[in-house]
């Protein structure tokens, strides 16, 4: 005599994995938020946690032409690195109010990616990797060179963001804790917009072509402008986590501009996962504590950092996040 009822449980155990998953994804942005608020309460220090808020920032931005496009750059560091430059010099040469040298900065960031983009998008594979490098050097050079500007090897000083007003009420941004949240608002609404970008069909566009350019361009999509949007977009996006850095150091370091950063934002990546929403700042909360870590022992701790980089690109291709989700979620 057969018992259906004893199949009943099957549909939901597996169905259950997959509910979750399509949680995840409908409430990314809330719960990525949700977070990132507990972040400064879970780490050593208000400090890390503010640091892992901004290259997380980056790594989401780089992210979006690398993991979802599926185009590598190693010139990013030129759009993170002009966005803190700008602020600086609109807040400290000018005068000009934090929250009107943010946008500038951004913006600027943004002309800059629209420009190497223009020049470098016409490439594919290494060529691209490899023009994205040369193009964003003399970004480098000519900072370190306008000295009077820039501050040359010594970096950009002579800025300080000390308090925030909103709506009259008066918020002290040296407070460790209080910088934190208010550069969360800035990474929250990042974060936003990738979802929107991804929950569009220009998001179903970039996915094609990271797929198959070939099939893409068969569809019908513009190749050449949807990479042209992309990678201006995720240079908008780095922008403004060098503005965020700017507004937390009050100082912007040369080598924010270095070809270094630019190998950094792609380890920050590959770490957490690429193609995965929150993996950029699992990535990069991985990588600066690795730093802290190994950095305390030998002053060669890139060598670590980099053999463990390794092992990962060999045995977690999706990253620490993106196997997560795919062993556990899925």
């Amino acid at each position: 005599m057969s018992t259906p009822a004893l199949a009943a449980p099957i549909p939901s155990s597996t169905a259950a994995p997959s509910a979750l998953a399509g949680t995840l994804t409908t409430y990314r942005v809330p719960l990525s938020i949700v977070a990132l608020c507990l972040l400064p309460w879970l780490l050593p220090s208000q400090a890390l946690a503010v640091n892992v808020l901004i290259y997380g920032v980056l790594a989401v931005g780089y992210n979006l032409l690398f993991g979802y496009t599926g185009m590598l750059s190693f010139g990013h560091a030129a759009f993170f690195g002009a966005g803190a430059y700008i602020t600086g010099i609109a807040i400290g040469r000018f005068g000009i109010p934090w929250f009107a040298a943010v946008p500038l900065g951004v913006l600027c960031g943004g002309v800059l990616a629209f420009i190497i983009g223009m020049l470098s998008t016409r490439t594919r594979g290494i060529y691209f990797s490899m023009v994205t490098l040369a193009l964003a050097q003399p970004i480098y050079y000519a900072a370190l060179q306008a000295s009077s500007w820039t501050g040359g090897e010594n970096g950009l000083r002579g800025f300080t963001v000390e308090s925030i007003n909103l709506v009259g009420w008066k918020i002290n941004f040296l407070d460790p804790v209080n910088k934190y949240y208010i550069l969360l608002a800035f990474a929250a609404l990042a974060l936003w917009a990738v979802s929107r970008i991804l929950n569009s069909p220009f998001g179903a566009a970039i996915e094609a072509i990271r797929e198959n350019e070939r099939r893409a361009r068969t569809c019908g999509f513009d190749i050449e402008l949807t990479k042209l949007l992309a990678f201006t977009l995720s240079g908008l996006i780095c922008a403004l986590a060098g503005t965020m850095t700017a507004l937390h150091l009050a100082f912007v370091p040369l080598d924010l501009l270095h070809y270094q950063t630019s190998g950094m934002i792609v380890m920050m990546t590959l770490l957490g996962g690429a193609r995965s929403f929150f993996g950029p700042f699992v990535g990069a909360l991985v990588f600066l504590l690795m730093e802290d870590v190994f950095s305390l022992w030998t002053s060669h701790w890139q060598i670590i950092v980099g053999s463990i980089f390794v092992l990962f690109v060999l045995f977690l291709p999706k990253g620490i996040w993106g196997t997560f989700l795919a062993k556990v979620i899925r």
